[in-house]
């Protein structure tokens, strides 16, 4: 089992910052991707980026490219999502997941591993 818990959601007004971590415990997947999501109320989990844990490699969501930038610190066991220029529409709960494939990939099917999520809240 993997544990994966968010932190650093909060209220930001819009053009504002904020930095999302994932702490992961438990036995870890040391070669598969991890991801970040979103969810609003009423709508389906969006992807919004992934990384490989081996290699660092990225890929991210058109709405969030430019904007947005994941990373990880493997020693810590720990995800990031910095998060620039934040939009109103940006607000949502973010989860953490860690996937089973290697390669970094937009596809809900490939993480197995959640967290609880955090809530971001962008104030016009």
């Amino acid at each position: 089992q993997v544990q994966l818990v968010e932190s650093g959601g909060g209220l930001v007004q819009a053009g504002g910052s904020l930095r999302l971590s994932c702490t992961a415990s438990g036995r870890t997947f040391g070669r598969y991707a991890m991801g970040w999501f979103r969810q609003t109320p009423g709508k389906e989990r969006e992807f919004v980026a992934a990384i490989s844990w081996i290699g660092g490699r990225t890929f991210y969501s058109d709405s969030v490219k430019g904007r947005f930038t994941i990373s990880k610190d493997n020693a810590k066991r720990v995800l990031y999502l910095q998060m620039n220029s934040l939009k109103p529409e940006d607000t949502a709960v973010y989860f953490c997941a860690a996937s089973i494939t290697a390669k970094p990939t937009a596809e809900y099917s490939d993480y197995v591993f959640w967290g609880q999520g955090t809530q971001v809240t962008v104030s016009s």
